[in-house]
């Protein structure tokens, strides 16, 4: 099991990150396209190409192929959007808020699968790339939608896990060169 094989390589002065690991995916509350579709999209966001490899086989094993698709689609355009709606926020220039953003994003009106799993999945994509206007965005489509809180923190959990993992594990191969 390649969860197995990526808990197994995280380092002793990264224990927690390995107990945090099998606990996020091992023991989730997720019905499993939630889980596995969060898995995936926060494994693309991670960058990390060893976390990224040792989870996509699992993440397509329990995903149908339009949720793996979609799970792709949440990384990639979050990917996009993160860096253009956090620069918005950071400007100081209000204005920036008031131009069209001319960017297309179809897939977030019609991604193929229920919209709270893909809004979920782009939620905690936005958690990794650190972008506030798109979490509460997203956040607040999910508690209209009837989400509740331990949810939307699951995965936003798990989010913050493969980031560390992928940023641990990245870390140590550089050293190891």
């Amino acid at each position: 099991m390649a969860l197995d094989e990526l808990k197994s390589s995280i380092p002793d002065f990264a224990k927690d990150l390995k107990l945090n690991l099998g606990s996020v995916i091992g023991n989730s509350e997720l019905p499993q396209q939630q889980l596995w579709g969060t898995v995936l999209a926060c494994a693309i966001a991670s960058r990390s190409p060893r976390v990224l490899k040792e989870l996509e086989p699992q993440a397509k094993a329990n995903l149908s192929p339009e949720a793996y698709a979609a799970a792709k689609s949440a990384a990639a355009i979050m990917a996009m959007n993160n860096v253009f709606y956090r620069t918005r926020h950071l400007l100081s220039d209000p204005e920036y808020g008031t131009l069209r953003a001319g960017l297309r994003m179809n897939v977030i009106g019609n991604p193929g699968v229920e919209k709270v799993d893909f809004e979920l999945w782009s939620l905690a994509v936005s958690a990794i790339n650190g972008c506030g206007r798109c979490l509460d965005s997203h956040e607040q489509v999910l508690r209209a939608a009837g989400v509740d809180r331990e949810t939307i923190q699951e995965a936003v959990k798990i989010a913050a896990v493969l980031e560390a993992v992928g940023a641990t594990l990245d870390a140590e191969a550089t050293l190891a060169e």
